[in-house]
């Protein structure tokens, strides 16, 4: 029999498989973070970054970037949130082809996107005609990114809230309901922070997604500087015409602020498992 000391301890055993599980992880970062490192480390080294500021292209489009993202999330909120608390709610005939339908933007390459909201609301789209008895004209105009974005980036935040929708614990709002609380005044103090992590992480994903738009909003709003350009068309366009360092500006920007929003997005989530961990969960 062997000796004790020639027989390797369970926490050994379990080090020397771990082994190359851990070779893996690191080999998968550095193969997926080596190109995004890379731009943002050329950015940073040869001043371009800094020099950013200087240019009104890459200003113009990072203003209308954050003007028409903000855009975005307050029409995803105002129309996405309803959406999502019926599904998390209600399982009704239909509903799942509508969450299919929902979904159906995340899968969709952005291109075929864009052409599909122009064939319904172009000038010669499905709802042409009415839109321009109304007076409205959306295509190749800042109206339309917002369109574009909110389009691609919706079903992040419909998801994620309906998640954290179908989390709360329903006696919470019943107690609430017996203690003589309305439905807005239940939903407003009640549902919303109870889900309010998902929401948050929703929110965040989704604004990342319309910032990032790319396809969609080229073929529907086109890329008119000033006007419909955002900041991923200054990194198309600005490489087309031959200024790669201000492309490479751009897209640092752009790498760095997706960056920042997967980190608060995994902050929100270990924050929350924490506080259900330490029973604030309810």
């Amino acid at each position: 029999m062997a000796s004790p000391a020639a027989t390797p301890s369970r926490a050994a055993r379990r080090l020397d498989s771990s082994r190359p599980l851990a070779a893996i992880a690191v080999a998968a970062a550095v193969v997926l973070g080596l190109p995004v490192a890379a731009l943002v480390a050329r950015a940073l080294l040869n001043g371009s970054l800094a020099a950013a500021a200087g240019m009104p292209v890459v200003v113009d489009a990072l203003l209308l970037s954050l003007a028409t993202t903000t855009a975005s999330l307050v029409l995803m909120v105002v129309l996405g949130t309803p959406l999502a608390l019926l599904l998390a709610r209600r399982r009704f005939r239909g509903s799942v082809l509508l969450e299919t339908m929902i979904d159906l933007p995340i899968v969709l390459p952005p291109s075929v996107a864009g052409l599909a909201l122009l064939l319904l609301l172009g000038r010669n789209g499905v709802l042409g005609p009415a839109l321009r008895v109304l007076g409205v004209e959306l295509p190749f105009t800042t109206a339309a990114v917002v369109v574009a974005q909110c389009f691609v980036a919706a079903p992040f935040f419909i998801r994620s809230a309906r998640t954290g929708f179908a989390g709360v614990d329903h006696d919470l709002e019943d107690a609430a309901r017996v203690d003589g609380a309305g439905e807005l005044a239940l939903f407003a103090r009640i549902t919303v922070p109870l889900a309010g992590t998902a929401l948050a992480a929703g929110l965040v994903m989704s604004w990342a997604r319309a910032l990032g738009e790319f396809g969609a909003t080229i073929m529907f709003a086109g890329n008119v500087e000033g006007h419909t350009q955002t900041l991923p068309l200054v990194v198309y366009s600005e490489f087309q015409a031959g200024n790669l360092e201000t492309s490479v500006a751009a897209g640092a920007i752009l790498a760095l602020a997706a960056f920042g929003v997967l980190v608060a997005v995994r902050l929100l989530h270990w924050g929350r498992v924490l506080d259900l961990r330490s029973g604030g969960g309810g």
